[in-house]
């Protein structure tokens, strides 16, 4: 019987999650497996591989062959590397200590790597936050600058007032003289 290590495929519609199963390679893609490795999810940044590397491993040295999206994972958690390491030992290359101590320095390594990502993720977001919190705090300034009148606009529209106060007549019967002058001027013309 032909085994895959492949994805099958659960979550709901638009939000994949899959699990990493070592399956027959003539079932269907979400049908009988023969074990779950490990679990995908590409939702996240980075995204989350919990993954079994010892039955990985073992069902590679059996001649499991992944796919290529099951190889990449395999590689990234180091299932790959350690197969690797299996067959050196089994051909006297190396020996077990050694092969376990190159893996465990690639783990160290990979970790500090994934740390740093997410640092950097965390630090982006970070000063996005603080860019937008910046740019609402301006927005502000300029609509309270906008609401309120400046001082010496109040001043200036106070001294209009008055001005124009002082050029207006005072009372009605005053206002109504000023209107028969005129009419009195042109008729002695």
């Amino acid at each position: 019987m032909p085994v895959k290590i492949r994805l099958q495929r659960h979550g709901k519609k638009g939000k994949p999650f899959y699990w990493v199963v070592a399956a027959d390679s003539r079932a269907k893609r979400d049908g009988k497996l023969l074990e779950k490795l490990g679990t995908y999810n590409p939702n996240t940044n980075p995204a989350t591989i919990d993954l079994n590397v010892d039955s990985a491993v073992k069902w590679l040295q059996n001649g499991a062959q992944p796919t290529n999206t099951a190889r990449a994972i395999l590689s990234y958690k180091g299932a790959l590397l350690k197969n690797h390491l299996a067959v050196g030992v089994r051909k006297g290359a190396l020996t077990e200590e050694q092969a376990e101590e190159k893996f465990n320095a690639w783990l160290e390594e990979k970790a500090q790597r994934i740390n740093a990502k997410i640092e950097d993720l965390n630090k982006a977001s970070s000063d996005a936050k603080a860019k937008a919190l910046e740019a609402e705090k301006e927005a502000n300034k300029a609509r309270i600058a906008k609401n309120t009148p400046a001082p010496e606009a109040t001043e200036e529209t106070e001294a209009a007032a008055e001005a124009v106060a002082d050029e207006a007549p005072q009372t009605i019967d005053e206002a109504a003289a000023e209107a028969k002058a005129p009419a009195a001027k042109k008729e002695e013309e």
